[in-house]
């Protein structure tokens, strides 16, 4: 078991210094001079000169960061079977999530096909069917005039979020237009919240998938379901989930936990940006989609699982920790991660394999919780129980739903059998699924290069809500919960 900061004396501050900052006063990264000089263009006629560029299939202007990585080739063949039973499912939605729900969190692995990626995200989260409930709720928001502390803060930001895309390169253009709606939104449907600088890279990659209306709906459904607390007035969310890491880190790499807890290295100092944006500022675009398809399925289970990929990839061996003999070169390490950990391939096996489940994330959520009321007294702020995937969300949400297919449909309990169904083949990608996972299953792998390529687990395997969508713009492009969260300080990327 890890232990407790008080055990180990104290850790390196958080960067910034104290987490009592406010959110709106994080300081800009070094890219933002690139950031401030692309946005300095007035219109979308005066960014011309960037439209004749040539563009990848993400939207990032080639050459650019956000054009790192480029998504695995999959045979149009291949691609178009995918799209046709990606198709079925989201046609026929309460079939699949009564019956089928394992097949498809396999099928999120192998990764959700682009043409249909923005609309399986809506099904997924849940964010369809909170459109539904709430019809106009958000052009209500929208014609608001909003809190201009907020508006302040977030207008400031906007040139900043992935300033390389198409949809972001100039200021006051489309892409800009509707982040700022959606971010304000929020602000209207949350005022105890009010607005968080690492929502604004959420809401953005939203944006180049579905429209401003079901971003703004998958946004709420990630901070209310997926990550609770970590938006909010204090950091206390993001400070249990880094002692949650640290103390699983101690189980899938020994080596690269003694390190960090040697060089007395706070998580937050690391895994803040990784939790808070998603790693959509870290990763190569193909890997953050991957990873984002896996996350809506199955949860924050996926955040934590590719924060310990990285951290045992990076740390986890003798020969790789010669470099980092400081608390300075260590960060550095951990802030310039090998192109090879974060390749897509080799990440979502990686992350697929990784034996981390929910209760294994909300045995120690306890343990760490008991140790802060012991040390540091009662949670000032209070959250929403996390939901691990999108099947605990489903689950979660109160009857009658709105209908989710064109057709009249019996809605079945999760387990029951669906009458003359038959289970479909395995298409499994890592094997065959564990029935009744250990809270801790052996052995776990300590090699940093080589893992034991033990199975996963059986978890929340997820799904969403909703029926015929309006395909969103961009399409290729790119329980119980910890209670709030502060914002904290990172470096603005693209």
């Amino acid at each position: 078991m890890a232990k407790s900061r008080g055990e180990n004396g104290p850790r390196a501050p958080a960067a910034g210094g104290s987490l009592s900052g406010t959110r709106e006063s994080l300081a800009p990264g070094p890219d933002a001079a690139a950031a401030d000089e692309l946005s300095s263009l007035g219109s979308d006629s005066e960014a011309n000169g960037f439209a004749e560029r040539r563009i990848d299939k993400f939207g990032f202007i080639v050459g650019s960061q956000g054009a790192e990585g480029a998504l695995e080739e999959v045979p149009l063949e291949v691609l178009r079977q995918r799209e046709s039973k990606w198709l079925d499912m989201l046609n026929n939605w309460d079939k699949w999530m009564a019956k089928k729900h394992k097949k498809i969190r396999l099928r999120c692995q192998k990764g959700i096909p682009p043409s249909l990626r923005g609309r399986a995200w809506q099904y997924l989260s849940g964010g369809k069917v909170k459109l539904q409930q709430n019809p106009g709720k958000f052009d209500e928001l929208d014609m608001s005039p909003g809190n201009p502390k907020w508006l302040d803060v977030i207008e400031r930001d906007l040139h900043r979020q992935f300033p390389f895309h198409e949809m972001f390169v100039s200021r006051g253009g489309h892409g800009q237009q509707d982040l700022f709606r959606v971010l304000k939104a929020y602000t209207l449907y949350r005022p105890e919240e009010g607005y968080c600088q690492a929502q604004a890279p959420i809401a953005a990659v939203l944006l180049m998938h579905m429209p401003a209306e079901h971003a703004f709906w998958c946004l709420v459904q990630i901070c209310e379901k997926y990550l609770p607390g970590y938006y909010s007035e204090k950091l206390e969310a993001i400070q249990l989930d880094g002692e949650i890491l640290f103390s699983l880190l101690q189980k899938v790499s020994p080596v690269a936990h003694k390190h960090l807890s040697q060089q007395k290295i706070d998580p937050l100092l690391y895994m803040t940006e990784w939790f808070m944006c998603a790693f959509s500022r870290t990763l190569p675009w193909s890997s953050v989609l991957r990873v984002w398809d896996m996350f809506f399925c199955e949860g924050v289970k996926i955040i934590f699982r590719v924060g310990l990929v990285l951290l045992k990839h990076a740390l986890g061996s003798p020969e790789k920790l010669k470099a980092c003999q400081g608390q300075y070169e260590t960060i550095e390490r951990l802030r310039s991660l090998s192109p090879k950990i974060m390749q897509e391939a080799f990440l979502v096996q990686e992350v697929v394999e990784l034996p981390v489940t929910e209760r294994q994330i909300e045995r120690e959520h306890l343990i760490q919780l008991r140790r802060w009321q012991e040390t540091r007294g009662e949670l000032q702020c209070h959250s929403p129980p996390r939901l691990h995937g999108a099947k605990a969300i489903l689950e979660a949400e109160p009857g009658p739903w709105p209908t989710l297919q064109p057709s009249p449909s019996i809605r079945l309990p999760p387990d029951a059998p669906l009458p003359g169904s038959k289970d479909e083949e395995t298409e499994e990608l890592s094997g065959k699924d564990e029935a009744d996972p250990d809270l801790y299953p052996e052995p776990l792998n300590t090699s940093p290069d080589k893992g034991d390529r033990t199975l996963p687990s059986r978890t929340h395997a997820g799904t969403m809500v909703t029926t015929d969508d309006q395909q969103g713009r961009g399409q290729g492009a790119p329980g119980r919960g910890p209670p709030s969260a502060e914002e904290a300080a990172f470096p603005v990327k693209q």
